[in-house]
């Protein structure tokens, strides 16, 4: 397994990340032994970084994750949480909170959870504009200095916050989603991440499933409610998942593996999570490493899946407004 550092500061991981999301929520129900047995296998496999989130089954994931690293695996690890969203006992999402209170209170949670006494990356999910950065970040670095946290991490930060964050203290990363139907970070975040020696943890990288070809026809769970899975948007985005698998077979590789690939290809600083709750499609992710393109077939790539021909946005127009890294930059 190669690996990558992420930023100028942070640690050295694997090549690709396991995102653990899919295991405790959202996509619909999860066999917990053969997620436990994914992440063993991903081990194996040499994958060192481990995606999660406080909220990922209102604590079910982090303590999925804790039984999987039980037996001294935990020092194989490094551990990326997300925190601050606000879940009720239904499951809906009710609001964020990354107070510098808040950001204690959680680690401690968390802490108990993972059956850790430090969390390699620690990261707000989302950045909210009635709490200064700074706030966030100055209280991320107070558990850095205890030694409860190791490394600073950012998630659907733009380029401004990410600036001002760097300032009050490192950033070792920053999570956002990216695959050939969500090149938006193209548009000058990633310009702004490599200024900074900040490196990039990609998810969505299959744009939930949809790159693979291979959804059913009828969605539950989180797909139901994204627009490009909707109707119309759906019917046209399956036109170009389409061509995107005849480049595929041409080449002897699925469309999941091609999609992954792409990503790997856009630069040495993005590190892709592959989100996955079965050992055969961790697999087939980690077949991709194996997968160089030429600039040619790079281009072929992307005239297949022009980034301009997606339908519908990478979320619902209630949770547009509330992403910091797709608002216009401040003149």
């Amino acid at each position: 397994m190669e690996t990558r550092q992420l930023g100028v500061t942070g640690p050295v991981v694997s090549r690709v990340g396991l995102g653990c999301m899919g295991m405790s929520d959202f996509y619909g129900p999860a066999d917990e032994t053969e997620s436990i047995a994914t992440i063993h296998a991903a081990l194996e496999a040499g994958v060192t970084l481990l995606d999660t989130g406080d909220f990922y089954g209102m604590g079910h994931n982090e303590m999925l994750i804790a039984r999987a690293l039980s037996g001294g695996l935990r020092a194989r690890t490094v551990l990326s949480v997300k925190f601050g969203a606000l879940r009720a006992p239904n499951g809906a999402f009710a609001g964020l909170d990354v107070r510098p209170q808040a950001v204690k209170n959680f680690l401690a949670y968390s802490l108990r959870r993972l059956g850790t006494d430090y969390i390699d990356i620690y990261r707000p999910a989302r950045v909210d504009r009635a709490v200064p950065i700074e706030d966030t970040v100055g209280a991320i670095a107070d558990l850095i200095r205890s030694g409860h946290v190791r490394y600073l991490g950012l998630s659907e930060a733009g380029a401004e916050t990410l600036r001002r964050a760097n300032a009050v203290h490192p950033v070792c990363d920053l999570q956002i989603e990216y695959s050939l139907m969500s090149r938006g970070p193209e548009q000058g975040l990633f310009a702004a991440a490599r200024e900074l020696g900040i490196a990039i943890t990609a998810y969505g990288v299959l744009s939930r499933g949809l790159l693979t070809g291979t959804l059913p026809p009828t969605l539950g769970g989180i797909r139901a409610h994204l627009p490009r899975f909707q109707g119309e948007n759906y019917r046209h985005n399956a036109v170009l998942v389409e061509a995107l698998s005849r480049i595929a077979a041409s080449k002897g590789v699925t469309g999941a593996q091609l999609a992954l690939a792409w990503v790997l290809a856009r630069g040495d600083d993005i590190v892709p999570l592959i989100g996955t709750t079965r050992r055969t499609r961790l697999a087939e992710g980690l077949a991709a490493l194996d997968i160089r393109l030429s600039p040619a077939e790079l281009a072929e790539v992307e005239a297949a899946v022009p980034a301009s021909a997606v339908a519908g946005t990478r979320y619902g127009a209630e949770q547009m407004p509330h992403l910091d890294s797709e608002r216009a930059p401040a003149r």
